[in-house]
């Protein structure tokens, strides 16, 4: 192979997939994962870090190249009150002739510290680095370049040995799927591991993750985004940040609830839209939210502040929200609308991978991918023998 030369990002060779925007930064571009309309009505800075973490965003491209090259600025969030060191940040390379493998992030880069969940963050500022995405095997071969889930990625430059030309269509159903921080995954120790890619990959289907660590609360532009993004499968898995919140009660949260579904059927009328309900989470299961979080050791930590008498006046516990959902799925008569309780996903028997309490650890997502294939792709599911619209 010869020398390297530059690939354009955009307008080139290489699609950017999973992504809403890509917004234009000082040194290249940043993947955000809803439209650029959006960013008006976001109500706080941590929801607007959350959408430009890029959680199921790949680049994908064909190549005939030994060595590829990727420079990033990689910017990684903190609490100010953070005792726990920095998680790992890897790239998954998947190629379509190898096991997939993953290439830590270079340390370099910005640091974003949050004192609280309103203010933007101060930055500490970091440099550009590049990440060696080689080698690869003789070509043409299918390459996809999934991102760190849980930290900024600025798409900078991108430069192969060989020739790099467009990838194959997907041929998969487009799922579009939203939820919290248990889809968007942040102590996955790979972007490959987020349970939405597992189960993506494993059925074959073009992923959008919209979830949203902290984030799932039922807000009209995330409704809008997926009423106009184009779908086969959507999935809506909603209530612990509510909960965990203490943002609603059981007045306001159901219909909230049909509201966001109303929406998403302005767009996908036929659609099959499956509705998930919280995993197991003990704090909260019987108790009222908030949650608040303990980061003063190695590990952060999660514990319920609610107040038990405020059950009375309609505080939401996750029995609560099932419940509702529930209902809501059963009596909305819709034949393509359907329910799958969240504990089918990880329950009682999990326990032991949520460290934290609140979320799943890496060993608890892959099994929540697995788990999601086989109940809803599989034979019998909601997703089951769907085809992509015009295939």
């Amino acid at each position: 192979m010869g020398d390297l030369v530059e690939v354009p990002l955009a307008g080139g060779p290489v699609e950017i997939r999973g992504a809403l925007d890509l917004e234009r930064t000082d040194v290249g571009l940043l993947p955000r994962r809803l439209p650029a309309w959006t960013k008006a009505q976001i109500p706080e800075a941590f929801c607007d870090l959350m959408v430009a973490q890029p959680s199921g965003v790949r680049l994908a491209f064909t190549a005939e190249a030994s060595t590829v090259e990727l420079t990033v600025r990689v910017s990684r969030l903190r609490f100010a009150d953070s005792a726990a060191p920095p998680r790992a940040v890897s790239f998954g390379v998947v190629v379509d002739t190898e096991p997939p493998r993953n290439v830590a992030a270079p340390d370099a880069g910005p640091v974003l510290v949050m004192s609280d969940f309103a203010t933007p963050p101060a930055v500490r500022p970091g440099d550009p680095a590049t990440v060696e995405l080689g080698p690869l095997p003789p070509g043409p071969v299918g390459v996809e370049v999934w991102l760190p889930q849980g930290v900024q990625v600025e798409l900078i430059g991108l430069r192969a040995d060989g020739p790099l030309t467009p990838p194959a269509p997907p041929t998969g159903p487009r799922w579009v799927h939203h939820g919290s921080s248990i889809s968007h995954c942040l102590e996955a120790d790979s972007p490959l591991h987020v349970w939405p890619v597992v189960a993506a990959r494993l059925a074959g289907a073009d992923l959008t993750n919209l979830g949203f660590a902290g984030n799932a609360m039922l807000d009209p532009f995330t409704a809008r985004a997926i009423r106009d993004r184009p779908a086969d499968l959507i999935s809506v898995k909603v209530g612990i940040n509510i909960a965990g919140a203490g943002a609603m009660t059981t007045r306001t949260f159901a219909p909230a609830v049909h509201g966001f579904l109303d929406t998403i059927r302005e767009g996908h009328p036929h659609t099959p839209l499956l509705v998930i309900s919280p995993v197991i989470c003990p704090m909260v299961e019987d108790a009222p939210g908030p949650v608040d979080a303990d980061r003063s050791g190695p590990v952060e930590r999660f514990y319920a502040v609610g107040d038990p008498r405020w059950l009375e006046y309609g505080a939401l516990t996750l029995g609560r929200v099932r419940d509702i959902l529930r209902r809501i799925v059963a009596e909305r008569a819709d034949p393509a609308l359907s329910y799958l309780d969240g504990r089918e996903l990880f329950g009682a028997g999990d326990l032991d991978d949520l460290p934290d309490e609140l979320h799943p650890n890496d060993a608890g997502y892959r099994r929540m991918g697995e788990r999601f294939a086989h109940l809803a792709f599989g034979a019998g599911g909601p997703f089951a023998g769907v085809p992509r619209e015009g295939s």
